[in-house]
């Protein structure tokens, strides 16, 4: 791992108590270029893990909180009429930034939420006919609630899709808590911190990412989990091709992390529950846990 990249996991964790592993998992993301959605209940640090990867990260960093009465202009921009120069001037929204936290984005309505759609998935925004390139690198932090609670609109699946990992903090354990109820403010802790890379040198480390190696065994293994999936009666439907890609980059992504040239089955494992959790629906829908649904695809599915 470089040096960058161990400053930016020792900060964070100095923030965000007892979860190590969720935050490699969201770093693996950023490295795979993909898009994070952290799904849990309020207060457990969802929008705080955010502003410390942007902090940490050198990115330029924009919240935008979703409403149920927000609409698609409030997050790309909208045109006003200038009377000066009798013409339309374009003001770009809160998209314009290279790290986006889309907050409680699934209180917004379905028409709102799909103004993401496009940015998330070609980088870039179309607006009035005119077509404008988003900054780079470009990394979307969704965060939402449990879909019971009140005023909450679900993700259709189209959306989901987008996000490469889907992660749960969930509640720290007993010493972590204690720590973090004994220690200094958590928000006044993030405004000191300092950012341990520019946005190069993470371009630099998305382009190493992609060059991990992967053997044509690996391949075969994940070809056989997606298999799996589609033909299990356990599942409404399986795994998409978009799905397979997803797992293999962010398994070169995990390799990277511990310093690895190329992937092995168990970094597949490692980041499996992330990228499948959000794009498998059980028949039996809400009556299997992540972390059992990732442990049954394990077990059924012998590596090669």
């Amino acid at each position: 791992m470089s040096t960058a990249l161990h400053n930016v996991i020792h900060q964070a964790e100095q923030i965000i108590l007892g979860k190590s592993h969720q935050i490699r998992l969201a770093l693996a993301c950023l490295l795979a270029r993909g898009h994070l959605l952290i799904e849990d209940i309020p207060g457990v640090g969802k929008t705080t893990l955010a502003h410390v990867l942007a902090r940490s990260l050198g990115l330029q960093f924009q919240r935008i909180q979703f409403t149920s009465d927000m609409l698609p202009a409030d997050i790309l921009g909208v045109s006003v009429f200038q009377r000066g120069s009798n013409d339309f001037k374009f003001h770009p929204g809160p998209i314009f930034a290279q790290m986006i936290l889309a907050d409680e984005v699934n209180r917004a309505t379905p028409k709102t939420q799909s103004a993401l759609l496009e940015a998330m998935e070609e980088q870039q925004v179309t607006i009035e006919g005119i077509t404008r390139s988003l900054p780079t690198p470009f990394f979307v932090i969704a965060t939402q609630n449990p879909v019971h609670q009140v005023g909450t609109f679900p993700l259709p699946e189209s959306q989901l899709d987008r996000f490469l990992l889907c992660i749960q903090l969930g509640y720290p354990d007993a010493q972590a808590e204690r720590n973090l109820l004994a220690g200094v403010e958590r928000r006044e802790m993030v405004t000191k911190l300092m950012p341990q890379m520019e946005a190069a040198e993470l371009l630099s480390l998305q382009q190493q990412t992609r060059e991990v190696f992967v053997s044509p065994a690996l391949l075969d293994y994940v070809q056989a989990i997606l298999r799996y999936t589609r033909e299990s009666a356990h599942y409404v439907y399986g795994l998409s091709p978009r799905a397979g890609l997803s797992l293999l980059a962010a398994a070169r992504a995990w390799a990277l992390l511990d310093g690895r040239k190329a992937v092995m089955p168990e970094d597949i494992q490692a980041v499996l529950p992330g990228v499948a959790n959000h794009r498998l629906q059980t028949v039996h829908e809400g009556q299997t846990a992540v972390d059992k649904l990732a442990k049954e695809l394990i077990a059924a599915v012998a590596i090669p």
